[in-house]
């Protein structure tokens, strides 16, 4: 839509061709249905890409600044939260409406449950042929937007990919990412509906590839929450690759390892007659509790007073160094984003022009870019859509 609607400013006449009942489904589900737009705080680290500088080098060309203009030209009013960008609504139908509202004004032609079989290029003032279910489009320049294969219940069924193979582009392998991961061990189920705060780190072959700090989510098969999604897509790579992921939690980010064993020995020294049951009380939830000590060794049992000093250090270990062997991502359909797919290499970052293909444009989340959790992936969108809209509408 963002392209679509930037190349018809240019005066181009524009299609959408779109295989779902109605355009734009998809964003109605970002942001926990409050689309969160963009975020002021935009670093390179905030994009991860087979080849360095390429999402700043798009982004610098279209950054937050334009994206607030381009909607505010729309009618929409948008909140700062923190540095996280929504409509004023917080309603993502707002930006939806207003989206196709545009759509309608500057009359472009959207087909509405229309699949893309083929795409023909040709050496001739019309050089794109896109042959549908139904009947064959043509036209001098062609935008592909057609997402990843995160979550296929919203049209983003992976076809994008196949199209710009078709036309010679390379795919670097689409995994899932922004997405829960499994582990391996029967605790997990008792552990399942805590939320806690914790430091995640990730590590391959005893090699730490990235960690994050937030709620995490426990679940009966594993971990889950904000800052498991945002180092997810490294598990995702490495695991495709055959090598060994473990997640280590850290339940206790806010103390060092020094500052806990502090903490724990008076808190000892005051609580001896507490029923190891009742030592966590008050730091962490029932359930983690009752895991935490089972898996020191610790009965529930006895008294706090009478336990060894090994025992509380096998405790302390397991607060600050909670180890698990990473089995698997959950499927596409539960991933937010994608990593990988079509090489950037192939690509312009001025205009998102194919090197390989003139006047054919690849867009958003089919290219091998992926955004951090907080409107990074939309920025993207938005980036990515207005610069090859304005470049083929040109």
């Amino acid at each position: 839509m963002a392209a679509a609607i930037t190349a018809a400013r240019q005066n181009a006449d524009v299609t959408i061709l779109e295989h779902m009942d109605r355009v734009g489904k998809k964003l109605l589900s970002t942001g926990n249905g409050k689309c969160n737009l963009t975020n002021m705080n935009i670093q390179e680290d905030c994009y991860r890409c087979s080849q360095k500088g390429f999402p700043m080098k798009v982004l610098s060309k279209f950054g937050v600044e334009d994206t607030l203009s381009f909607f505010e030209e729309l009618g929409l009013m948008t909140k700062n939260k923190n540095g996280y960008l929504y409509p004023n609504s917080e309603q993502a139908s707002t930006v939806l409406d207003l989206l196709r509202l545009e759509l309608s004004r500057r009359k472009i032609l959207v087909v509405n449950g229309c699949r893309v079989k083929k795409i023909r290029h040709e050496n001739s003032p019309q050089r794109f042929k896109i042959e549908t279910d139904s009947k064959t489009f043509q036209g001098d320049s062609l935008i592909l937007a057609a997402g990843s294969k995160a979550a296929p219940f919203t049209g983003s069924d992976g076809s994008g990919y196949e199209l710009a193979k078709d036309l010679g582009h390379r795919i670097i392998l689409p995994l899932p990412a922004l997405v829960q991961l499994r582990c391996e061990g029967s605790h997990f189920k008792a552990l399942a509906g805590v939320r806690c705060e914790a430091q995640v780190s990730l590590y391959c072959d005893e090699k730490k590839m990235a960690e994050d700090l937030g709620e995490v989510q426990l679940t009966d098969y594993g971990i889950s929450g904000i800052p498991v999604f945002q180092v997810s897509r490294f598990a995702s790579r490495a695991l495709a690759e055959g090598k060994t992921v473990k997640a280590v939690l850290d339940f206790l980010p806010s103390l060092s390892t020094e500052e806990t064993r502090t903490f724990f020995s008076r808190r000892r020294e005051r609580l001896r007659h507490l029923a190891c049951s009742d030592f966590l009380a008050g730091i962490f939830h029932k359930k983690l509790a009752a895991v935490l000590l089972k898996q020191s060794g610790i009965p529930a049992g006895q008294l706090t007073g009478q336990t060894g000093s090994g025992a509380w250090n096998r405790l302390l270990k397991k607060i600050k160094c909670f180890e698990s062997t990473v089995t698997a991502t959950n499927s596409f359909e539960q991933a937010q984003v994608c990593c990988g797919g079509v090489d950037t290499r192939q690509i312009r970052p001025e205009n998102l022009e194919s090197r390989l293909v003139p006047g054919f444009y690849v867009t958003g989340e089919l290219l091998d870019v992926d955004g951090i959790c907080g409107g990074y992936n939309l920025q993207w969108a938005w980036s990515t859509g207005c610069l090859a809209g304005k470049s083929a509408g040109g």
